[in-house]
């Protein structure tokens, strides 16, 4: 394989490169050693990656290709690289959430999202970085260093899965895995120009997923385009009774939505709480002009209120730190990870003491300690509680909402990507960036950014929030597909090019 097919290769789309695989045109060893060659070449400036399966990827493509010489079927996204976000347990593969208290932890086991990608031949190439424990906006606070955004590598990639969308926006991977806490999944997808997908609470399992925030977590598909992330939403879904929150019914018809895109009929609620002071002015010009496009498309817009959207970054910031508070406390350096102090001089209680000390970064003990002081004796009704009421009013909020419009849409981020280090020593400002996508957590409706152009002061992408009620994911695909048919007519996709930085 030439230099040039090989750059061919990794600017493929996902479904693309399946069917090449599937034809015979390619072979599935050739698309995985191209992607690695290509991880060799950039990573080093990107960071994406914390570990790469080298041996573990040309084994699966090896196996990809003996079932398609045996003439056995393949399935849609057989063979196809895919970058996953290190917070999912992987047999025998590292596996650290970002932190040092994981820091050479091999797990015994596959998380459901890692069997069922192994289960559908997609090829896993390695596992990227994140914000530890999937806290924070920039994958600056992950404990191996920082992200780089291939559009401009002095700015961050998003977070707290900022590693999956820069593997993506790099060509290192056709595919990625997130998870969305509080946006994790859509504000990388929109500060690096790609798609992101939220599925419904519950649509996709969390066993084997390292929790930050149960009520809130929910892993989900980033790819470049919608086709691509509704290939492998498909994969990911489905009941699972490993997981006691797994919504026990179909998946969505999500791939038919997405190639058969159409918002003709459609009624689409601009929400009018995202917007005003805060939002950088080409964020707003590109999201104005993606309205502007579904009009023209054949959809019905029509503004809406949902006025308890404006308190869903202070009930986030108590919730989620409140379950970080109980989850956490696992993380004892008595069973498993790091342990420090453990010299025989200490009680087993200053081991934990002084392995929490040394294992946990500065986000993580400010979201623990907020947390517990939320849950304390005294203050819970008043914040935690308070919190969750607060909680029920922004899904009140959709509900009525709803009523009136099929989907809502708002920017996914407030501004483009920020420079690194910008925010670090400003936890309020790093919290604003998931300004616009908390509440669909909150409430655990379905929720995808895509991209809708740059913003024209700094060149950076913009994103598209796109919000569907639970268990109407395909509504997602459906706009989706219909707003990035139009501008890839218009624009081209930038994507399947050269990342700018690189």
């Amino acid at each position: 394989m030439t230099v040039a097919d090989s750059s061919g290769i990794i600017r493929q789309t996902a479904a693309e490169t399946a069917a090449q695989i599937a034809a015979g045109d390619v072979s599935a060893v050739e698309v995985a050693e191209a992607h690695l060659a290509r991880i060799d070449a950039v990573d080093e400036k990107v960071h994406a990656f914390l570990h790469v399966d080298r041996e573990g990827a040309l084994a699966r493509a090896r196996a990809v290709d003996a079932k398609r010489e045996r003439g056995e079927k393949l399935g849609p996204l057989a063979g196809v690289p895919l970058a996953l976000k290190d917070i999912f347990t992987t047999e025998g593969v590292p596996t650290t959430a970002g932190s040092k208290m994981l820091q050479g932890w091999v797990p015994p086991y596959d998380a459901t999202v890692t069997r069922r990608l192994k289960e559908a031949d997609v090829v896993i190439l390695g596992k990227t970085n994140m914000d530890e424990f999937a806290m924070g906006s920039s994958t600056e606070n992950s404990a191996y260093g920082h992200t780089g955004n291939p559009w401009d590598l002095t700015r961050i990639p998003g977070g707290s899965g900022g590693g999956s969308s820069a593997a993506i926006t790099a060509h290192m991977a056709a595919l990625a895995i997130g998870t969305d806490t509080g946006g994790s999944i859509r504000q990388p997808a929109s500060v690096t120009g790609t798609v992101g997908v939220k599925p419904t609470y519950g649509g996709v399992s969390r066993y084997g997923m390292i929790a930050f925030s149960s009520s809130l977590d929910q892993g989900g598909p980033c790819a470049r385009t919608v086709l691509d992330a509704a290939l492998l939403h498909e994969v990911l879904g489905g009941h699972d009774p490993m997981d006691s929150t797994s919504i026990d019914a179909p998946v969505p018809p999500v791939v038919e939505a997405a190639r058969n895109g159409s918002v003709a009929g459609m009624r689409v609620g601009v929400v009018k709480e995202f917007r005003g002071e805060g939002y950088q002015a080409g964020v707003m010009q590109r999201f104005d002009e993606a309205v502007e496009l579904l009009r023209e498309l054949g959809a019905e817009v029509v503004e809406v209120s949902c006025p308890s959207f404006d308190k869903a970054l202070a009930a986030y910031y108590l919730i989620a730190p409140a379950e970080v508070s109980s989850n956490l406390a696992r993380y004892d350096g008595l069973r498993y990870g790091l342990r420090t102090g453990d010299d025989g001089t200490h009680s087993a209680e200053e081991v934990t003491s002084l392995t929490r000390a040394a294992g946990f970064g500065p986000e993580v003990k400010r979201r623990i300690m907020l947390g517990t002081y939320a849950l304390s004796s005294g203050y819970y009704d008043a914040y935690y509680g308070s919190a969750q009421k607060v909680r029920t009013l922004i899904t009140r909020d959709f509900e009525r909402a709803y009523e009136q419009v099929d989907v809502l849409v708002s920017p996914t981020t407030p501004t483009t990507a920020f420079p690194i280090g910008e925010r670090v020593d400003d936890p309020m400002a790093m919290y604003l960036a998931d300004l616009c996508t908390i509440p669909s957590n909150l409430a655990g409706n379905a929720a995808m950014s895509l991209p809708c152009g740059l913003a024209p002061e700094d060149g950076l992408p913009v994103g598209l929030q796109i919000i569907a009620p639970a268990m109407a994911d395909d509504r997602l695909y459906r706009v989706g597909a219909a707003v990035e048919a139009a501008f890839t007519d218009r624009w081209g996709h930038p994507l399947l090019e050269e990342a700018p930085a690189l």
